[in-house]
């Protein structure tokens, strides 16, 4: 495959396009809803901007997406402007967009009708992991549009892995979502506390993150809590649709989920405090106000 389009240029699409010009070596074509954001990549990674998904992925051999929420991914495959308007027969459509696995097994429906292909395939990693290509990628679909996807993918990723059929790489996601929303909720009660009860708190991770307690999110966020700085990474508001989402399917499929219920409610109280695009850590200044204010947030 040697044309791609990329749908969707934000903080992580944005490098993640570029990663399949320099590394994959691909002729990219772009696509944003703000104009001159694709008009500015196309300056640095050269390609060809357009004005429409469908435009976009004219002639493509595979087409990614990173966009929004549901209704985003519908508007740009299935929408009338969509790329699954003007896309040549079998191509591949992979979503890199967190979203429901319904949309995911609507679109990949919508797709065989065309005579195309439709993969899931939500990442983790952060805006650093887009920068850096080293992404973890979560793919539901059919594996002979997997196969022939996974080279491009691998341009910015570090593990690419399909799960199952559509939709599973949906599902994956809120798995992955789960567990951040726990660890990084327990890392702050664990600073709060450690901070309360006089304790070197960097002293202490330096201890425990040797042990049993080390995470991801030790390792990355537990300097910049003790400094009070949340202006960066993944924000609250992207969090909060990410658990809405997993709440919603734990709804259908029967399954009990009261730790991420209460982090999503935490989430809510943060983004009262005008914290809703601080990074995800910042349960940490929620708790903080609590301790200082006397319980309130």
């Amino acid at each position: 495959m040697a044309t791609a389009a990329f749908i969707g240029l934000g903080v992580m699409g944005y490098p993640m396009a570029g990663h399949l010009v320099r590394k994959g070596g691909y002729d990219v074509r772009v696509y944003n809803r703000t104009h001159a954001r694709g008009d500015k990549w196309v300056a640095e990674y050269g390609g060809k901007a357009f004005r429409t998904p469908a435009e976009a992925a004219e002639g493509a051999d595979i087409v990614f997406a990173c966009v929004g929420a549901d209704d985003d991914v519908r508007a740009v495959t299935t929408g009338p402007d969509g790329a699954f308007q003007a896309m040549k027969g079998d191509a591949i459509f992979v979503d890199h967009t967190t979203a429901s696995a319904d949309v995911a097994r609507e679109c990949h429906a919508a797709a065989r009708e065309k005579g195309l292909h439709f993969i899931d395939a939500p990442v983790s990693g952060g805006q650093a992991g887009a920068e850096n290509g080293v992404l973890t990628v979560m793919c539901g679909g059919d594996e002979a549009a997997f196969d022939r996807a996974k080279p491009a993918i691998d341009s910015f990723a570090r593990s690419c892995v399909l799960l199952g059929g559509p939709g599973s790489g949906q599902l994956c996601k809120m798995v992955n979502q789960i567990c951040i929303a726990g660890v990084v909720q327990g890392l702050s009660e664990a600073l709060s506390f450690g901070r309360a009860a006089g304790l070197d708190c960097e002293k202490v991770v330096e201890v425990i993150s040797k042990g049993a307690a080390q995470s991801w999110q030790m390792e990355n966020r537990y300097k910049t809590m003790l400094q009070d700085k949340f202006d960066f990474g993944f924000a609250v508001d992207w969090m909060r649709k990410d658990l809405g989402i997993c709440l919603a399917e734990a709804r259908r499929n029967g399954s009990t989920l009261p730790m991420t219920a209460a982090v999503d409610q935490f989430y809510g109280d943060v983004q009262n405090m005008g914290g809703g695009r601080w990074d995800t850590s910042s349960l940490f200044a929620r708790l903080e106000a609590m301790r200082t204010k006397g319980g309130k947030a």
